[in-house]
C-alpha cells in the first residue's frame, strides 16, 4: 500500500466529512443499503435453527484488538485459541468440537473459506469487525450458503453496511505484550445525488505472549455507494490486509513445560533432524519461561500474507415482492513463510551432492532458508432473488467460484553452498471450481406455525498437479452434493411482551476432502464426509429475562478425523472414520432483575464419539504401523462441557452523567479435550477456567458527539492454561514414547481503549 496515495484519500474523504457534517440536516437523507445477498443466507429470528446474533454496537464494546474468534468465544459451545497467546495473529474458533475448515464462513454472502485447505485465516483482514454490522453464527449444519460445507458452524459477516450521516471515528487501543490497535474510520454519508463513501484504516502491531511471535497487520477498508433510485443501488467494496507475523505454530513440549529434563533430552536424540534451531540453541532451552519458548530461533521465521478483496454488489427492488442481488467478486492472494531447516538432503531439493572445496568429500546435508509461497486468485459471483409476500418467503440463490493456485518453493540461501540463489525446487497449480444452487421456502400457515424447506445442489471440480513431497501425483476429483434442510417452528406465544416457540429440523450436508488430506492419502482418495444433524428447542423471551435449550444430534459418515498429528507446516493429517457422533444440549438464560443488574449463561453438555476406532502408531524400529484396536473413543478437541457466565454491573444508573458506566465480569469453563482420538488419558487437554473483567464507560461531550472508554483486564486470576495442542506416539527400541505439545495461553493481562467519535 503506498503511503501518497492514501494519505490522499483519506485527506480528500475527511475534508468532504467536515463540509457534509457543516451542511443542514435536511440534506442528509436516511437510508441503509439493502444487503439481500447476506440475508438470503442466514436464519430468520424464527427460522428452526440455533444461532446466535451480534450488531454493530455489541461488536463496538468488545472490539479491542484481538481476532474475530476471540471476539465469539461467550458463543455456545465456543473454544477459541491462539498461536501467539493473546488473541493476535493467528488464531481459531471451533463449535461443537468442529474446527475452522467444517466452519462456513462468508463475508456479505460471498464465500471466504480457502479453497484447497477449507479453513479460513482471520489474521489476513485485520481488525474487520471495526467494520463490521452484524455477525450471525449458527450452529449446526443450519441454512444454505455459499462455499465450503457446514460441518458444524457457519458464520455470516456483513461489513457493507454504509454510515447515513457523516462522521469521523479514531479507535486506538494499548495493552500488555506491546499490543498497540490504532483505526480511523471516515464516512461520507449518504449525499443528495445518492453518492457516499466510507473508508477504514487499521494497524494492529503486537509481541505475542509466545516469544518471536510479533505481529504486524494493516487494513484498508473503502467502500462506496450509488443510490441510483429508490428501487435500485450499486456499492464497491475493496478491502485489503497485510500481515506479517512470527511464527508460532509449533507447540511446548509438555516435558518442557514440566521441566523434565530427561524426557526433553531422550525426545531431542531421536528427533534431532526435525530441529528447527541448532543444536547450540537446544542449550537454552530452560533459560526463558517455558510456557512463552518458541522452538523458531531464525530471526526472520515469518509467516508474510497479502489479501485484496473486490466485491461488486447490485441491488434492485424489481416490485413490493420481489428483491434481486447480484455480487461480483475477486480475492487475490499472494505471500509466503520463511524458515531456517536444519541438516536438509540435497536430493530432497531435486540437487546433486556438491564436494567439499578440498574434493575429498560429497556433503549430503546442509542448513538452508527457504520460503514456501502460495499465490492465487479465486473468483466469482454470488446471487439471490428473494419473494416476500403476506406469510410466505422464497429465495432462489446460489454462486459460481472458481479458484487459481500456484504452490512454489525457493531456497535462499544454504551453509554448505551448492545451491543458485532464488532457486526454486516446485511449482505447482491447482484449479477448483464450485458451482451451488439452492431455494428455500419459509410459510406461516398461521399465526403459530411455520414450516421451513430448502433444497441445496452443489457441484465440485478440483484438479491438483502434485505436491511438495509428491510433485508426481496428479488427482482430479468432482462432487455433486444433494443438501436438502427441512424443518417447523410452532409459535407457542408471539407477543410484544412474550415470545415463546418450539422448533424441530433436520438437514443433510455433505463436504469434499482438502488439499491436506489428499496429500496425506495419496494412492487412495479420502472419501466425501456426510452429516445428518438433527435439532430441536424451546425458546422464551420476556421483557426481564430469556432462556432457552437446543438438542442436537449429529451423526457422521465417513468423518474425516483429526489424528492428533502435525505435519512440518503446522497442519493436522486427518483419515475417515466410518461412523461418528457429536450430540449435546445447550441451555441459555439472561435476567436483568433490576436497571443496574444483568447477568446470563450459557452451557453445553455434549458427547463426541468415534465408532470403532483403530490407532495406527508409527514403529521407528521397521518403518511399519502398529494397528491398537480402541472401541469407541472420544473426538479430538470437543469438551463434553462447556460454559460462559457474565454479569454486567451499573452502579451509578441513576446519575445522568455516569448512566452509561458498565462494569463487565465474565468467566469460561473448557472441559477436558482428548489431543487426538485414542481416547489415552496422557494425551489431553485439561480443564480451564478463565475470568475477565471489562470497565466500559461512554460520554458525548464537545467536541465529541461519542467518546468512549474501554479497560479490560484478562485472566484476572492469572491461570495458567493451554487451549490447544497436538500429540504424536510412536515405537523405538520396542517402547512406546508419547510427545504431547501444548499452545499455553497469555497469564493476566490488560487492554486500555479510547474511541473517539466525531
Amino acid at each position: 500500500m503506498k503511503q501518497l496515495p492514501i494519505s490522499f484519500l483519506v485527506l480528500l474523504l475527511a475534508t468532504t466529512v467536515l463540509s457534509l457534517k457543516a451542511q443542514e440536516k435536511d440534506t442528509i437523507v436516511s437510508n441503509q443499503l439493502s444487503a439481500v445477498a447476506v440475508r438470503s443466507i442466514r436464519a430468520t429470528s424464527n427460522a428452526p435453527f440455533a444461532k446466535s446474533e451480534w450488531d454493530k454496537s455489541t461488536l463496538q464494546k468488545i472490539n479491542v484488538g484481538v481476532d474475530i474468534p476471540f471476539l465469539l468465544q461467550s458463543a455456545p459451545s465456543a473454544v477459541s485459541f491462539s498461536d501467539a497467546g493473546n488473541g493476535v495473529g493467528y488464531t481459531g474458533l471451533r463449535i461443537r468440537g468442529t474446527d475452522g475448515t467444517r466452519i462456513n464462513v462468508t463475508l456479505n454472502g460471498v464465500p471466504v473459506n480457502d479453497a484447497e485447505s477449507q479453513g479460513t485465516f482471520f489474521v489476513n483482514f485485520p481488525d474487520l469487525a471495526s467494520s463490521t454490522g452484524s455477525i450471525q453464527l449458527q450452529r449446526g449444519v443450519g441454512s444454505s450458503t455459499n462455499g465450503a460445507g457446514a460441518f458444524g458452524a457457519t458464520l455470516s459477516i456483513s461489513n457493507a453496511e454504509q454510515s447515513d450521516t457523516a462522521s469521523i471515528e479514531l479507535n486506538n487501543s494499548i495493552g500488555s505484550f506491546n499490543t498497540i490497535k490504532n483505526t480511523v474510520k471516515l464516512a461520507t454519508g449518504l449525499m443528495k445525488n445518492g453518492l457516499q463513501a466510507d473508508l477504514r484504516l487499521s494497524r494492529i502491531q503486537s509481541d505475542g505472549y509466545k516469544e518471536r511471535a510479533a505481529s504486524v497487520l494493516a487494513a484498508l477498508q473503502l467502500l462506496t455507494g450509488w443510490k441510483i433510485n429508490s428501487t435500485t443501488s450499486l456499492r464497491f467494496m475493496y478491502m485489503t490486509g497485510n500481515e506479517k507475523t512470527g511464527q508460532a505454530w509449533n507447540g511446548v513440549l509438555k516435558a518442557q513445560l514440566e521441566g523434565d529434563t530427561a524426557a526433553l533430552s531422550r525426545h531431542y536424540q531421536h528427533n534431532i533432524n526435525s530441529l528447527y534451531f541448532t543444536s547450540q540453541d537446544s542449550i537454552n532451552l530452560f533459560t526463558s519461561d517455558p510456557r512463552r519458548y518458541n522452538y523458531f530461533t531464525y530471526k526472520n521465521q515469518t509467516d508474510n500474507y497479502r489479501q485484496d478483496y473486490y466485491q461488486l454488489f447490485f441491488d434492485h427492488q424489481i416490485n413490493k415482492q420481489l428483491h434481486l442481488s447480484l455480487v461480483g467478486f475477486l480475492t487475490r492472494g499472494k505471500g509466503f513463510y520463511e524458515e531456517y531447516k536444519y541438516r536438509q538432503k540435497y536430493a530432497d531439493y531435486g540437487i546433486s551432492n556438491p564436494v567439499s572445496p578440498s574434493g575429498a568429500d560429497t556433503i549430503k546435508r546442509t542448513g538452508l532458508i527457504r520460503q514456501l509461497w502460495l499465490d492465487n486468485y479465486f473468483y466469482g459471483s454470488v446471487f439471490a432473488l428473494q419473494y416476500h409476500k403476506h406469510q410466505t418467503q422464497l429465495t432462489l440463490g446460489g454462486a459460481l467460484s472458481q479458484y487459481r493456485g500456484r504452490h512454489y518453493g525457493m531456497i535462499k540461501w544454504a551453509d554448505k553452498g551448492g545451491i543458485p540463489a532464488d532457486y526454486e525446487w516446485y511449482r505447482l497449480p491447482s484449479l477448483k471450481n464450485d458451482i451451488n444452487t439452492y431455494v428455500k421456502a419459509q410459510h406461516h400457515f398461521s399465526n403459530t406455525w411455520l414450516l421451513f424447506g430448502e433444497l441445496q445442489l452443489r457441484h465440485v471440480s478440483y484438479d491438483i498437479n502434485g505436491f511438495r513431497k509428491n510433485p508426481d501425483i496428479n488427482l482430479q476429483s468432482n462432487y455433486t452434493f444433494f443438501n436438502p434442510k427441512a424443518g417447523i417452528t410452532y409459535l407457542i406465544k408471539n407477543t410484544s411482551a412474550e415470545k415463546q416457540k418450539l422448533y424441530l429440523s433436520f438437514a443433510l450436508a455433505n463436504k469434499e476432502p482438502n488439499r491436506d488430506d489428499y496429500e496425506a492419502s495419496p494412492n487412495s482418495k479420502p472419501l466425501h464426509e456426510t452429516l445428518y444433524d438433527w435439532e430441536a428447542g424451546y425458546e422464551v423471551n420476556r421483557q426481564h429475562w430469556n432462556i432457552s435449550a437446543n438438542l442436537y444430534y449429529m451423526q457422521y459418515k465417513n468423518q474425516l478425523i483429526l489424528t492428533g498429528k502435525i505435519n512440518d507446516v503446522g497442519a493436522y493429517t486427518r483419515t475417515n472414520v466410518p461412523r461418528s457422533y457429536r450430540t449435546g444440549i445447550e441451555l441459555q438464560g439472561t435476567v436483568v432483575p433490576s436497571k443496574w443488574l444483568q447477568a446470563g449463561t450459557n452451557f453445553t453438555l455434549s458427547d463426541n464419539k468415534v465408532m470403532h476406532f483403530t490407532e495406527y502408531i508409527d514403529n521407528w524400529d521397521n518403518g511399519d504401523q502398529e494397528a491398537v484396536y480402541k472401541g469407541n473413543t472420544a473426538i479430538a478437541f470437543s469438551p463434553a462441557i462447556i460454559s460462559n457466565s457474565f454479569v454486567i454491573l451499573r452502579p451509578f444508573y441513576h446519575l445522568p452523567k455516569a448512566k452509561a458506566f458498565k462494569i463487565n465480569l465474565s468467566g469460561k469453563y473448557v472441559g477436558k479435550q482428548y489431543l487426538d482420538n485414542s481416547g489415552n488419558e496422557d494425551r489431553t487437554i485439561k480443564p480451564y477456567f478463565v475470568s475477565d473483567i471489562k470497565l466500559y464507560y461512554a460520554t458525548a461531550i464537545h467536541p465529541f458527539n461519542k467518546l468512549e472508554v474501554i479497560a479490560g483486564l484478562n485472566n484476572v486470576f492469572n491461570q495458567r492454561y493451554v487451549s490447544n495442542g497436538y500429540t504424536y506416539a510412536y515405537l523405538l527400541g520396542g517402547t512406546q514414547y508419547t510427545d504431547n505439545y501444548y499452545y499455553p495461553q497469555a497469564g493476566r493481562n490488560w487492554v486500555l481503549s479510547l474511541n473517539m467519535h466525531f
